[in-house]
Protein backbone atom coordinates (compact mmCIF):
# COMPACT_ATOMS: atom_id res chain seq x y z
CA UNK A 1 0.00 0.00 0.00
CA UNK A 2 1.23 3.83 -0.48
CA UNK A 3 3.29 4.76 2.55
CA UNK A 4 2.11 7.84 4.35
CA UNK A 5 4.66 10.49 3.25
CA UNK A 6 4.17 9.17 -0.17
CA UNK A 7 0.73 9.19 -0.35
CA UNK A 8 0.51 12.92 0.99
CA UNK A 9 3.17 13.80 -1.54
CA UNK A 10 0.60 12.23 -4.52
CA UNK A 11 -2.18 13.75 -2.83
CA UNK A 12 -0.48 17.55 -3.08
CA UNK A 13 0.65 17.02 -6.33
CA UNK A 14 -2.01 15.53 -7.85
CA UNK A 15 -5.93 16.64 -6.48
CA UNK A 16 -7.63 14.01 -8.98
CA UNK A 17 -5.93 11.39 -6.82
CA UNK A 18 -7.14 13.51 -3.70
CA UNK A 19 -10.87 12.94 -5.44
CA UNK A 20 -10.76 9.51 -6.44
CA UNK A 21 -8.89 8.45 -2.93
CA UNK A 22 -11.41 10.27 -1.02
CA UNK A 23 -14.52 9.23 -3.09
CA UNK A 24 -13.45 5.87 -2.83
CA UNK A 25 -12.14 5.57 0.46
CA UNK A 26 -15.36 6.84 1.80
CA UNK A 27 -17.52 4.59 -0.50
CA UNK A 28 -15.66 1.51 1.04
CA UNK A 29 -16.83 2.84 4.54
CA UNK A 30 -20.51 3.24 3.41
CA UNK A 31 -20.46 -0.59 1.53
CA UNK A 32 -18.94 -1.65 4.81
CA UNK A 33 -22.19 -1.06 6.89
CA UNK A 34 -24.16 -3.53 4.82
CA UNK A 35 -21.29 -5.36 3.92
CA UNK A 36 -19.58 -7.84 6.55
CA UNK A 37 -17.58 -10.43 4.40
CA UNK A 38 -15.35 -7.25 2.73
CA UNK A 39 -16.28 -8.67 -0.93
CA UNK A 40 -18.31 -5.69 -1.82
CA UNK A 41 -15.56 -3.04 -0.38
CA UNK A 42 -12.97 -5.49 -2.91
CA UNK A 43 -14.68 -4.20 -6.13
CA UNK A 44 -14.98 -0.73 -4.69
CA UNK A 45 -11.41 -1.30 -4.09
CA UNK A 46 -10.72 -2.60 -7.19
CA UNK A 47 -12.68 0.58 -8.97
CA UNK A 48 -10.07 2.72 -7.17
CA UNK A 49 -7.29 1.10 -8.22
CA UNK A 50 -7.78 0.58 -11.99
CA UNK A 51 -8.90 4.92 -11.72
CA UNK A 52 -6.08 5.27 -10.06
CA UNK A 53 -3.46 3.50 -12.60
CA UNK A 54 -5.63 5.48 -15.27
CA UNK A 55 -4.65 8.80 -13.61
CA UNK A 56 -1.23 7.44 -13.08
CA UNK A 57 -0.85 7.29 -17.03
CA UNK A 58 -0.27 3.30 -16.58
CA UNK A 59 -0.77 1.33 -20.05
CA UNK A 60 -1.85 -1.87 -18.23
CA UNK A 61 -1.32 -5.32 -20.04
CA UNK A 62 -2.36 -8.66 -18.42
CA UNK A 63 -1.19 -12.25 -19.63
CA UNK A 64 -2.25 -16.32 -17.88
CA UNK A 65 -4.98 -14.50 -16.10
CA UNK A 66 -6.78 -17.49 -17.07
CA UNK A 67 -5.13 -19.44 -14.61
CA UNK A 68 -6.94 -18.36 -11.85
CA UNK A 69 -10.31 -19.80 -10.82
CA UNK A 70 -12.11 -16.82 -9.30
CA UNK A 71 -14.15 -19.36 -6.92
CA UNK A 72 -10.93 -21.24 -5.77
CA UNK A 73 -9.01 -20.11 -2.49
CA UNK A 74 -4.68 -18.94 -3.48
CA UNK A 75 -1.88 -17.53 -1.86
CA UNK A 76 -0.69 -14.85 -4.87
CA UNK A 77 2.92 -14.38 -4.03
CA UNK A 78 4.30 -11.33 -6.22
CA UNK A 79 7.80 -9.36 -6.69
CA UNK A 80 7.74 -5.81 -5.11
CA UNK A 81 9.23 -2.99 -7.00
CA UNK A 82 6.59 0.07 -6.52
CA UNK A 83 4.00 1.40 -4.67
CA UNK A 84 1.97 1.09 -7.44
CA UNK A 85 1.59 -2.97 -7.44
CA UNK A 86 -0.98 -2.96 -4.82
CA UNK A 87 -3.00 -0.90 -7.63
CA UNK A 88 -1.99 -3.34 -10.43
CA UNK A 89 -3.29 -6.62 -8.52
CA UNK A 90 -6.17 -4.93 -6.71
CA UNK A 91 -7.55 -3.77 -9.91
CA UNK A 92 -6.74 -7.02 -12.52
CA UNK A 93 -6.36 -10.39 -10.12
CA UNK A 94 -10.23 -11.55 -10.49
CA UNK A 95 -10.32 -12.87 -6.67
CA UNK A 96 -11.39 -12.43 -3.61
CA UNK A 97 -8.26 -11.36 -1.50
CA UNK A 98 -6.75 -9.87 1.47
CA UNK A 99 -3.86 -8.63 1.78
CA UNK A 100 -0.34 -8.83 5.07
CA UNK A 101 -0.21 -5.20 5.61
CA UNK A 102 2.09 -3.11 7.33
CA UNK A 103 0.16 -2.51 10.95
CA UNK A 104 1.29 1.26 10.24
CA UNK A 105 -1.04 1.78 7.10
CA UNK A 106 -3.97 0.82 9.27
CA UNK A 107 -3.64 4.81 10.48
CA UNK A 108 -3.89 6.13 6.91
CA UNK A 109 -7.35 8.24 6.37
CA UNK A 110 -9.38 6.20 4.23
CA UNK A 111 -6.80 3.68 3.22
CA UNK A 112 -6.63 2.64 6.71
CA UNK A 113 -10.83 2.51 7.46
CA UNK A 114 -10.99 0.03 4.31
CA UNK A 115 -8.08 -1.99 5.03
CA UNK A 116 -9.75 -2.61 8.90
CA UNK A 117 -13.53 -3.23 7.81
CA UNK A 118 -12.05 -5.30 4.65
CA UNK A 119 -10.36 -7.74 6.90
CA UNK A 120 -7.31 -7.56 5.40
CA UNK A 121 -4.43 -8.64 8.26
CA UNK A 122 -1.88 -5.86 9.81
CA UNK A 123 1.69 -7.57 10.36
CA UNK A 124 3.85 -5.75 13.46
CA UNK A 125 7.33 -6.85 11.78
CA UNK A 126 9.41 -5.75 14.71
CA UNK A 127 7.70 -8.18 16.59
CA UNK A 128 8.91 -11.92 15.46
CA UNK A 129 6.40 -13.59 17.82
CA UNK A 130 3.65 -11.33 16.51
CA UNK A 131 4.72 -12.62 13.09
CA UNK A 132 4.26 -16.19 13.97
CA UNK A 133 0.64 -15.55 15.14
CA UNK A 134 0.53 -13.59 11.73
CA UNK A 135 1.21 -16.60 9.22
CA UNK A 136 -1.34 -18.75 11.42
CA UNK A 137 -4.07 -15.91 11.64
CA UNK A 138 -3.45 -15.48 7.68
CA UNK A 139 -3.94 -19.14 7.30
CA UNK A 140 -7.33 -19.52 8.82
CA UNK A 141 -8.44 -16.72 6.93
CA UNK A 142 -7.92 -17.94 4.16
CA UNK A 143 -9.64 -21.13 5.68
CA UNK A 144 -12.34 -19.40 7.41
CA UNK A 145 -13.38 -16.84 4.95
CA UNK A 146 -12.73 -18.73 1.55
CA UNK A 147 -10.72 -16.13 0.02
CA UNK A 148 -7.23 -15.49 -1.44
CA UNK A 149 -4.27 -13.75 0.11
CA UNK A 150 -1.49 -11.51 -1.27
CA UNK A 151 1.90 -11.38 0.12
CA UNK A 152 5.05 -9.92 -1.29
CA UNK A 153 7.93 -12.20 -0.25
CA UNK A 154 10.63 -9.60 -0.97
CA UNK A 155 9.17 -8.40 3.00
CA UNK A 156 9.51 -4.49 0.76
CA UNK A 157 10.30 -2.75 -2.55
CA UNK A 158 13.33 -3.46 -4.24
CA UNK A 159 15.29 -0.65 -4.49
CA UNK A 160 16.45 -0.45 -8.06
CA UNK A 161 13.64 -3.38 -9.54
CA UNK A 162 15.33 -6.64 -9.55
CA UNK A 163 14.18 -9.30 -7.76
CA UNK A 164 15.58 -10.05 -4.30
CA UNK A 165 16.03 -12.74 -1.91
CA UNK A 166 12.19 -14.40 -0.58
CA UNK A 167 11.44 -15.25 2.81
CA UNK A 168 9.28 -18.21 3.75
CA UNK A 169 5.82 -16.20 4.28
CA UNK A 170 4.08 -17.19 1.56
CA UNK A 171 5.05 -20.73 1.10
CA UNK A 172 4.37 -21.39 5.11
CA UNK A 173 1.05 -19.63 4.88
CA UNK A 174 0.27 -21.75 1.75
CA UNK A 175 1.04 -24.81 3.05
CA UNK A 176 -0.98 -24.27 6.27
CA UNK A 177 -3.87 -23.20 4.33
CA UNK A 178 -3.69 -26.40 1.98
CA UNK A 179 -3.92 -23.78 -1.58
CA UNK A 180 -1.62 -23.31 -3.79
CA UNK A 181 0.98 -20.66 -4.60
CA UNK A 182 0.17 -18.27 -7.58
CA UNK A 183 3.34 -16.92 -8.60
CA UNK A 184 2.48 -12.90 -10.19
CA UNK A 185 5.31 -11.05 -12.18
CA UNK A 186 4.59 -7.24 -11.99
CA UNK A 187 6.68 -5.02 -14.99
CA UNK A 188 6.94 -1.72 -15.45
CA UNK A 189 5.64 -0.58 -12.17
CA UNK A 190 9.51 0.54 -10.87
CA UNK A 191 9.47 2.78 -13.73
CA UNK A 192 5.88 4.25 -12.69
CA UNK A 193 7.36 5.04 -9.38
CA UNK A 194 10.20 4.18 -8.33
CA UNK A 195 11.54 3.79 -4.77
CA UNK A 196 11.57 7.08 -3.16
CA UNK A 197 10.82 8.78 -6.31
CA UNK A 198 8.95 12.06 -6.32
CA UNK A 199 7.32 11.81 -9.88
CA UNK A 200 4.46 9.17 -11.14
CA UNK A 201 6.36 8.33 -14.74
CA UNK A 202 2.93 7.44 -16.95
CA UNK A 203 4.06 3.99 -19.29
CA UNK A 204 3.01 0.28 -19.85
CA UNK A 205 2.77 -2.22 -17.02
CA UNK A 206 2.56 -5.63 -16.95
CA UNK A 207 0.75 -8.52 -15.14
CA UNK A 208 2.05 -11.66 -14.75
CA UNK A 209 0.20 -14.99 -13.98
CA UNK A 210 1.98 -18.08 -13.95
CA UNK A 211 1.09 -21.61 -13.23
CA UNK A 212 -0.45 -22.37 -9.41
CA UNK A 213 1.93 -24.58 -7.68
CA UNK A 214 0.22 -26.93 -5.27
CA UNK A 215 0.98 -27.72 -1.57
CA UNK A 216 -0.77 -30.76 -1.51
CA UNK A 217 0.84 -33.45 0.41
CA UNK A 218 3.60 -31.02 1.57
CA UNK A 219 4.58 -30.27 5.31
CA UNK A 220 6.12 -26.97 6.52
CA UNK A 221 9.61 -28.98 6.00
CA UNK A 222 8.90 -28.42 2.18
CA UNK A 223 8.48 -24.46 2.74
CA UNK A 224 12.16 -23.73 1.72
CA UNK A 225 11.84 -25.57 -1.49
CA UNK A 226 8.33 -24.39 -2.33
CA UNK A 227 9.85 -21.05 -1.54
CA UNK A 228 12.76 -21.10 -3.95
CA UNK A 229 10.32 -22.57 -6.59
CA UNK A 230 7.95 -19.75 -6.38
CA UNK A 231 10.71 -17.40 -6.68
CA UNK A 232 12.09 -19.01 -10.00
CA UNK A 233 8.93 -18.88 -11.31
CA UNK A 234 8.71 -15.27 -11.37
CA UNK A 235 12.30 -14.51 -12.26
CA UNK A 236 11.75 -16.66 -15.05
CA UNK A 237 8.73 -14.43 -15.70
CA UNK A 238 10.91 -11.19 -15.16
CA UNK A 239 13.42 -13.19 -17.67
CA UNK A 240 15.93 -12.77 -14.53
CA UNK A 241 17.35 -16.30 -15.18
Amino acid sequence: MIGMRKLVSLLVRDPLVVILTAAYGTAGILVSLVDRDGRKQTKVARRWARNLLRVAGAAVRVEGIERIDPQANYVFASNHASYMDTPLIVGYVPAEFRFLAKKSLFKLPFIGNHLTLAGHIPVEREDPRAAVKTMSLAAETIRGRNVSLIVFPEGGRSMDGSLKTFKEGAALIAIKAGVPVVPLALQGTHHLLPMHGRIVNPGPVKLMVGEPIPTVGLTLKDRDKLTDRTRQAIAAMLGEI
